[in-house]
């Protein structure tokens, strides 16, 4: 049988919630999303939390809502997922880079200061596959140099380090429940700030800009609405939001089926000379969102294909940024640019992980890496 990359957690519950949305008056943005913010926020221990059609969108307009421009600089990651940096490109800004750390993958706190420079308005670290950045140190460089924080948890909902979870020491915390994360709409995501201030301008801007949503307008006597600011179109809406509020609920009982699962392949892989896995650091709880390991760049793909051959799906998170064809033909970056997170990305292969993998799928796709490594050797 085919062992699949992903299959979500959508229960019959959360299907009968999106069923009795479907079956209501209001389909939009409304109470559903309402709830399901507030439940997110409890969840996190944040004030706010604004319910958006992506990840992406809440990077870009998190990004606005603290005032990042034209002109303006950026530093983050070149190993994550394009849309990280594209929307710093999508704000007006220039996304600078910064190389990652050999043993998580994630952006070198000891390197960011030496790319701050006067056009510097803020720093975007990504907490990739689960495991957060250390915060910590990131937030004091933020203070020092009078910067924006703003975190990329697309992977990292259920994550802490340092008794630090995400939204508790930047200025916003974005989050995706794209089809393959750890809780999931299909597509979607939100932003999680302590400042109320900027919320309601995030509300604002996820809506056109207008200061009344549907719900406000046609509940009750009729209300106008103006439009204060320029806005897009990113909200989310009670369909979505019906589907992620079971999701949420269980969200810590997935995580431990998870983390379960995640030891399991350490158990099965751990003998295998060709493999090298990335380390979850101390004091830390990682979200166990993507299981990678690492093997020979020149035979990355080959063991990828095989591994395909077997029925086994897998992916590769990610190609870094800079060498993409837009970046490299936009900003002229080139190989050995960031060595770091060019060795990650053309080394990485991601196993299948989620809760409703069972031990044996998780130890055939073991035991057939283990033995296309051995062969390969």
């Amino acid at each position: 049988m085919r062992v699949e990359f992903f299959k979500h957690n959508i229960s019959n519950e959360d299907i009968r919630s999106a069923v009795r949305v479907l079956r209501s008056v209001f389909l939009t943005t409304g109470d559903v999303v309402s709830d399901f913010e507030r439940q997110f926020s409890g969840y996190l221990g944040v004030k706010q939390t604004i319910g958006l059609n992506s990840c992406t969108a809440a990077l870009h307009l998190s990004l606005l809502a603290y005032g990042v421009g034209p002109g303006d600089e950026v530093i983050t990651t070149p190993l994550s997922f394009c849309a990280t940096s594209n929307a710093i490109l999508h704000a007006g800004a220039k996304p600078v880079f910064v190389d990652v750390e050999e043993d998580t993958g994630n952006i070198n706190a000891e390197m960011i200061e030496a790319s701050i420079t006067k056009k510097t308005k803020a720093l975007l670290p990504v907490h990739l596959y689960g495991q957060m950045c250390d915060m910590k140190k990131i937030r004091k460089l933020a203070d020092k140099h009078g910067l924006v924080l703003i975190e990329d948890a697309a992977h990292s909902i259920e994550a802490e380090r340092d008794n630090i979870r995400p939204g508790h020491v930047s200025d916003a915390a974005c989050f995706s429940f794209y089809a393959t994360k750890n809780i999931t709409s299909g597509e979607g995501g939100a932003v999680s700030t302590n400042n109320v201030k900027k919320a309601e301008l995030l509300k604002m801007l996820r809506l056109h800009g207008i200061d009344k949503s549907a719900i406000d307008r046609y509940t009750g006597r009729y209300k106008h609405w103006d439009m204060p600011v320029l806005g897009w179109k990113y909200n989310m809406d009670n369909i979505h939001a019906s589907l992620l509020s079971g999701q949420l609920s269980r969200i810590d009982k997935l995580w431990a089926k998870r983390d379960a699962l995640w030891k399991l392949y350490e158990e099965h892989l751990s003998g295998s000379k060709g493999l090298k896995a990335l380390k979850t650091v101390p004091r830390s709880r990682h979200a166990r969102h993507l299981f990678t390991v690492l093997v020979a760049a020149k035979k990355r793909d080959s063991v990828m294909w095989q591994l395909q051959e077997r029925g086994i799906g897998v992916a590769v998170n990610y190609r870094p940024i800079h060498l993409l064809k837009f970046y490299k033909k936009t900003y002229g970056y080139k190989k050995g640019d960031f060595p770091v997170a060019e060795s990650i990305g053309g080394s990485t292969i991601s196993l299948p992980l989620y809760p409703l993998l069972n031990r044996s799928a998780l130890i055939r796709v073991s035991h057939a890496l283990n033995e296309i490594i051995k062969r390969g050797e």
